[in-house]
């Protein structure tokens, strides 16, 4: 059987790369068959002015057009898992919010992960990864996910030596790096560019902060709730959530034990640190698409957002680093838990619903580029 060969042109006009490969055989995949065109230079984060400009990009590893056409490839890439069925993308999927539905993850191995899937969303502020925090960056949180045996479970080494005798992919590599030469850190490199792109600002909520909406009266209250701690003596009542939560981005880069249980099975970042001042605690999530990201919690455990809810308002679990923001707090003079009525709860809620952005879990430049392909291509033969 005679060898397959690729014609590979680039031609450079005025900040773009048209790719053609003209193909004397089969196809290498779908995304290739048309010939893509690929903007180079600088990549412009855009991202409201209210988020801050505390923004994390390592020097050696500048945001750029190519490179993170390249990182979504990645992204989508099942040929970086070892049993050539899963990618980032199946962890992380972008109707979901980039998260799986699902409690606990099932790797390439069928054994499942020991911790929920989190959101991929506005990382371009993050300083730490992971329910414990244990990865400093983008790029070294990248590397275990596709190393773990049981997620991706294929080395670096392999996964660049399988993109290597692909005909596609080291001229991708050229395009962003200077050369062919594909390696586990540049591969990490081109992922985290594409996550640093996955910036949602559209919700409802982003539309009130900029006087384009008017909420709903139980929209209203739920705000105000969640925005607002309990006095009773006052009768000023509320969920007490904006200590963690709060901010045009809905989270802050905090750790918190926050009650789930007495005695934690998983003790969190304590395992890092080994400070029993440390049980319990874990990274506080963003809330931002929060609707759309069940089940909840670092075990999954919740299934809905009304059981999120009961469990703050009733369910908190007393233990010695049960975090300061969440002990002692109550509605009721002299109350023991939060206490939240139940239309409360449904307006709390309400204004939950409004962190929901649709642009961002629709926007096509961080769909799979592979069944974009196919549908140009189907369209393509159909003519």
């Amino acid at each position: 059987m005679k060898a397959n060969r690729y014609n590979i042109v680039f031609i450079r006009h005025k900040g773009f790369v048209i790719l053609l490969l003209l193909m004397s055989t089969a196809a290498i995949s779908a995304w290739t068959t048309i010939g893509d065109i690929i903007e180079t230079g600088l990549y412009q984060l855009i991202y409201p002015a209210n988020f801050g400009n505390r923004i994390n990009v390592p020097d050696n590893n500048p945001t750029t057009k190519q490179g993170v056409y390249l990182g979504r490839m990645l992204f989508y890439e099942k040929k970086l898992s070892a049993n050539n069925v899963l990618s980032c993308a199946s962890c992380h999927q972008q109707d979901k919010a980039f998260t799986d539905g699902k409690a606990l993850s099932e790797g390439v191995d069928h054994v499942l992960t020991t911790r929920n899937s989190m959101s991929l969303v506005n990382l371009l502020w993050a300083r730490k990864f992971f329910w414990d925090g244990r990865a400093g960056s983008l790029e070294d949180q990248a590397i275990t996910p596709m190393t773990n045996p049981h997620e991706m479970g294929q080395s670096l080494e392999v996964s660049a030596k399988k993109l290597s005798i692909t005909a596609t992919y080291p001229v991708l590599f050229k395009l962003v790096y200077g050369d062919e030469t594909i390696t586990g850190d540049r591969i990490c490199k081109a992922i985290s560019q594409f996550e640093r792109t996955l910036i949602s600002c559209n919700s409802r909520y982003d539309q009130y902060l900029k006087n384009a909406y008017q909420p709903t009266r139980q929209e209203l209250n739920g705000m105000n709730l969640f925005m607002n701690g309990p006095n009773p003596e006052k009768g000023i009542r509320g969920a007490n959530c904006a200590h963690c939560h709060g901010g045009a981005k809905n989270y802050n880069e905090l750790f918190h034990n926050n009650g789930l249980d007495s005695i934690p099975k998983d003790v969190g970042i304590e395992a890092l640190t080994g400070l029993a001042a440390d049980r319990g605690r874990f990274k506080v999530p963003t809330l931002r698409n929060i609707a759309l990201t069940a089940p909840y919690m670092h075990d999954g455990r919740f299934k809905t957002l009304d059981e999120v809810v009961d469990h703050y308002s009733d369910h908190l679990k007393e233990s010695e680093t049960l975090s300061t923001f969440l002990r002692g707090e109550s509605n009721d003079i002299g109350g023991k838990t939060l206490h939240l009525r139940p239309e409360e709860k449904k307006d709390l809620i309400a204004f939950l619903d409004m962190l929901t952005d649709s642009t961002f879990i629709n926007d096509p430049r961080f769909s799979d580029p592979n069944k974009i392909a196919s549908k140009q291509k189907s369209k393509t033969n159909s003519k």
